[in-house]
């Protein structure tokens, strides 16, 4: 897997340091604009995370349009139409094993028909060398030629007289000459090939070439997107591993290509990423569970070395993410720090967690217009911490709604059922429940000293109903 390094060095890469990579970064550049230049002499005085310097880098124009680099096409032809989502892959010749027409083939393979029709796959072939370069298009072309004549991938090119200098370059964290070339040339080839994607999509994942998908992901994501409507973000990440599985508004593709040429010596590609999400002001990781890709290749792109990393949150099938319909959520629990109600009911990887609950205690969530539940399963308590389950409890489904002090609260409850080692899934609801459900309720049926932890709860609706 191309950009997976040890993160050890990643606590010395704050704020300070961002500020000396502006500082330190080489004016000469030629793909360093004026208007970057002039960002970079006020960086240099300014936190990047200062709110002064992320409306700035928010609005610099010269990060809105695109790079001035030619491409050639090997396979495809440009897009008709656009699509919702882009899948970009960048791909060079390793001196152990080839993992890019596997990666391929999964990506077709567990996507349905319709999920087909609104997504194209961009695969940049990052290699100078090009008797590698047409006989890899030679065997793209015929193992996936139906694809590529339906507009869903496209193979492009980037020459070799656009990249900057790849050569005598800085060896920050001490890397080796060759693996500094190796990664800034990485963070190049990509820059190229999110540049190229800007506006074929609604959205774009990025994926490495050594990658496996999970039946149906792209109706994974879009149900993700859906739940995210109204929120700010700037990265989705549907895997924990390098830079496999980051999901991206197209809109802000220019942006960051734009970055990574500029940094490109500085770190490897997935560090960038971690410092261009926090520039656009989003501070913590949206990383979802289960993972939707997981790395299959043994073998790096980098000398052949070896890597078996796995992703051990990877879900062949994840096309069974609950709903979760928009809802209010609020507890009477003495709420521990910032892990909020809000946070067992994200499919982010979160949990609520509460100081010692007493009998009669609630989780509630009013939804904001009644429902029909098909499944509901709560999970207490996590893997560090066993004990913070809900030992006694019980959940309720609630018809009648009313309005409060509180806002919307229901009257009446029907008891489902009670959790059972902490957890607790109900299946058939609609079978069980004859009316449209407003709120639904977590109860304590017996005071407890262990601390509770609601590391989940999912919802799967099977219609939705006028109030």
């Amino acid at each position: 897997m191309r950009c997976l390094r040890k993160r050890s060095a990643v606590s010395f890469l704050g704020v300070l340091v961002i500020c000396l990579l502006f500082m330190n970064l080489y004016i000469e550049d030629s793909y360093v604009l004026d208007g970057d230049k002039q960002l970079i002499r006020e960086a240099a005085t300014h936190q990047l995370n200062s709110e002064r310097y992320v409306h700035t880098f928010k609005d610099l124009s010269n990060f809105s349009g695109s790079i001035n680099v030619s491409y050639r096409y090997l396979a495809g032809t440009p897009l008709l139409r656009k699509r919702y989502l882009t899948i970009g892959l960048s791909s060079v010749k390793r001196r152990k094993g080839n993992y890019l027409l596997e990666t391929i083939k999964s990506i077709f393979e567990q996507s349905s028909y319709e999920e087909l029709k609104e997504i194209v796959v961009v695969v940049h072939l990052a290699e100078f060398d090009s008797v590698w370069c047409d006989g890899m298009v030679q065997d793209i072309s015929q193992k996936f030629a139906h694809h590529v004549i339906a507009g869903r991938l496209m193979v492009i090119h980037t020459s070799e007289e656009y990249y900057p200098l790849l050569d005598g370059l800085k060896r920050n964290y001490n890397d080796p000459e060759d693996r500094v070339k190796f990664r800034s040339k990485q963070n190049v080839d990509y820059a190229f090939l999110l540049n190229f994607c800007a506006n074929l999509s609604d959205y774009y994942v990025m994926l490495e070439d050594d990658v496996r998908c999970a039946k149906n992901f792209l109706t994974a994501i879009k149900k993700v997107i859906t739940s995210r409507e109204g929120t700010y973000w700037v990265t989705l990440e549907f895997s924990k591993l390098g830079y496999i599985g980051k999901l991206y508004h197209s809109h802000d593709l220019p942006r960051l290509a734009h970055f990574l040429l500029m940094f490109y010596q500085e770190m490897p590609c997935d560090w960038l990423l971690i410092h261009f999400r926090g520039l656009l002001a989003q501070k913590d990781v949206i990383r979802f569970k289960p993972s939707l890709f997981q790395h299959m290749g043994y073998y790096s792109s980098y000398k052949g070395a070896e890597n078996k990393l796995k992703d051990d949150d990877f879900e062949e099938d994840s096309f069974d993410l609950p709903d979760n319909p928009p809802a209010i959520l609020h507890t009477n629990m003495n709420v521990f720090e910032n892990y909020e109600a809000s946070k067992a009911y994200s499919s982010v990887d979160e949990y609520f967690w509460g100081k010692a609950p007493s009998v009669g205690d609630f989780y509630m969530i009013v939804f904001e217009k009644p429902i029909k539940i098909n499944r509901i399963k709560v999970i207490t308590g996590t893997e560090d911490r066993q004990n913070d389950v809900l030992h006694c409890g019980a959940l309720e489904v609630g018809e009648k709604i009313i309005w409060g002090k509180k806002g919307r609260q229901c009257t009446t409850f029907l008891r489902l059922g009670e959790f059972k080692n902490g957890n607790l899934e109900i299946t058939n609801v609609e079978h069980k429940v004859l009316f449209d459900i407003n709120c639904m309720r977590i109860l304590v049926t017996k005071s407890q000293k262990e601390w509770l932890i609601i590391r989940s709860i999912s919802i799967w609706t099977s219609q939705a109903t006028n109030q």
